[in-house]
């Protein structure tokens, strides 16, 4: 008889997770996908002012939505326009 097992998955493989229609994305795929490093996302999350994401025991993860949305608020048309109008 075949061993009927299902496979292991490996939390560090999973590349996209797909919640309620949600892409999430882990720390290292959301810092790639901004082209920031995970230290720049690590410190806007305890200091605020950096994208919305989600945490889910100990993985955070970032929705694909949210990561645009903080790329869409940093567009500016001068060096001293402060924000998006």
């Amino acid at each position: 008889m075949e061993n009927a097992r299902a496979p292991k998955l490996n939390p560090n493989a999973i590349a996209q997770l797909d919640i309620s229609g949600h892409r999430l994305l882990t720390e290292s795929e959301a810092a790639a996908r901004l082209r920031v490093s995970r230290s720049f996302l690590a410190k806007k999350r305890c200091t605020g002012g950096g994208p919305r994401f989600c945490k889910i025991g100990r993985r955070v993860l970032y929705d694909v939505a949210d990561l645009d949305r903080f790329a869409e608020q940093g567009k500016r048309r001068s060096t001293s326009e402060s924000a998006v109008a």
